[in-house]
């Protein structure tokens, strides 16, 4: 499975957000955007889908921005990626001069893996991805000497 540039964008931020949830205080794009690097009018795109996906709430005027709209141990890996990689929800069948072959294929193969995929993802909240971040950082920092 290939996750596209977006839906990677989409874990980052929504991942940022997590980590400033207790504050309760609205982020911007382009706080997002410096921090993370990434295109503003890009970040627009995949705000507006995970607005549409209820995953975030928008707060209008000067000190608004953009905020979990539940709790991150409320939301799971699988919400975000299946709102923003709509080929996670399409299942492909080639068309070819075999289409028995494909079918058969699909249900033995594709169909199995997507569904471990999907499960998998499913349990993976954006609090283990902040639990993994704490990790990686306390290791990081952590010094040795000899």
């Amino acid at each position: 499975m290939k996750i596209s540039a977006k839906g990677r964008y989409a874990l980052l931020s929504m991942t940022y957000l997590a980590q400033n949830f207790d504050s309760n205080s609205p982020i911007t794009i382009i706080t997002i955007s410096s921090k993370m690097g990434i295109s503003k009018i890009y970040l627009e795109q995949v705000f507006a889908i995970l607005k549409r996906a209820n995953l975030v709430d928008s707060i209008k005027g000067s000190q608004g921005g953009y905020r979990l709209s539940r709790a991150p141990k409320k939301i799971t890996v699988y919400d975000i990626l299946s709102m923003i990689e709509l080929a996670l929800m399409e299942e492909s069948i080639s068309e070819s001069l075999m289409p028995e072959l494909d079918r058969a294929i699909n249900s033995c193969i594709y169909q199995p893996l997507d569904e471990k995929i999907f499960d998998f993802l499913k349990t993976v909240t954006l609090d283990d991805i902040l639990t993994a971040v704490a990790h990686e950082t306390d290791a990081a920092s952590q010094m040795y000497f000899i």
